[in-house]
């Protein structure tokens, strides 16, 4: 996978000398000079409200997958796996004693500590606006010459990223396509959510979160299958979310969103940074949608948080989706 990967960038960069220009530019917010989360703006007390409302019944999907070490992550850029190890056990601190309460003490009360180290886009996770940029800028025009520190990005770091409760649309394309999961580097086009938007009788609204099954999740636990096949969407057919449909927020059960090789010459991630640079979209990777397909819950709340890491590019998020009507 990582040569694979390795020798798509290779062939991108040679393109993108070719083509000698960069025509791209970080996009302006609408919502001022100030502002940090893009189209997380669209939400509001009102549309919060609105979903809640909508609920209709008390089955709850969790959206997220579990962290363990071996799990799948985009490392082949020199990124850090997981790290899980423990710090303190109950028989461990019978012999060490680390309190100084004794041994009848720590025979008693048992012990166990833990500590984790990890990339932050791993697992079911947000990429915040400042992941990726184009030509020194990211959204609303900040840049790593005034807003980097040596502690994190002092504009748009994860810190920003608000609770987002919104109208949630699941768009299932393997189903659409009569497929258990979608081939290797398939591309998703306008076409496919279109077509799958009218067999599961769903149409989008302003506002909404859409997430993207492509059927990845499946393989989650198989870091092999998981990180071999790189399905995802197109460019195309996220200017058609973003710009025609109006959504505030996009997520899929892939690995990185948008599909590889690259379909650009010129740009080794265009998805990421027409969404996150130039829109101010941001996405969800990652995610766990094989409960919410196998149940045909196409439209629900959803819920989630993510840890408010200062200045980070990234964060953990646990989403959860709940029935609407």
């Amino acid at each position: 996978m990582k040569n694979k990967l390795m020798l798509s960038l290779a062939i991108s960069a040679l393109g993108f000398q070719a083509a000698n220009a960069q025509t791209d530019q970080a996009g302006k917010s609408p919502w001022g000079p100030e502002d940090e989360i893009g189209t997380l703006n669209m939400m509001t007390p009102a549309s919060r409200l609105a979903a809640l409302a909508s609920i209709s019944s008390g089955q709850v999907y969790d959206l997220s997958v579990d962290y363990f070490v071996g799990m799948p992550s985009f490392h082949a850029l020199g990124d850090p796996g997981y790290q899980y190890w423990l710090t303190h056990t109950p028989k461990g601190t019978v012999v060490d004693n680390p309190n100084g309460l004794g041994i009848a003490m720590n025979s008693k009360v048992s012990y166990t500590g833990d500590a984790i180290s990890m990339y932050t886009h791993m697992g079911t996770h947000i990429d915040a606006l400042n992941h990726f940029g184009l030509n020194g800028r990211i959204w609303n025009n900040f840049s790593p010459e005034e807003h980097l520190g040596d502690k994190g990005w002092l504009k748009t770091g994860a810190e920003t990223i608000p609770p987002v409760i919104a109208r949630g649309v699941l768009i299932d394309i393997p189903d659409y396509k009569g497929m258990e999961g979608l081939p290797e580097d398939y591309r998703i086009s306008v076409s496919d959510l279109k077509g799958a938007l009218l067999k599961q009788h769903v149409q989008l609204q302003a506002g909404d979160v859409v997430l993207i099954r492509t059927g990845q999740a499946k393989h989650y636990h198989d870091a092999d299958k998981y990180l071999h096949k790189y399905p995802g969407i197109n460019l195309e057919a996220v200017k058609w979310l973003v710009e025609d449909q109006k959504i505030m927020l996009l997520g899929a059960d892939n690995l990185s969103f948008e599909a590889f090789p690259p379909e650009r010459s010129d740009n080794w991630v265009p998805v990421h940074t027409y969404l996150l640079a130039e829109k101010g979209v941001m996405f969800i990777e990652q995610m766990q949608l094989e409960s919410l397909a196998a149940d045909k819950v196409y439209k629900f709340a959803f819920i989630a948080a993510s840890l408010k890491l200062k200045g980070a590019s990234g964060s953990p998020m646990r989403p959860i989706a709940i029935p609407i009507k």
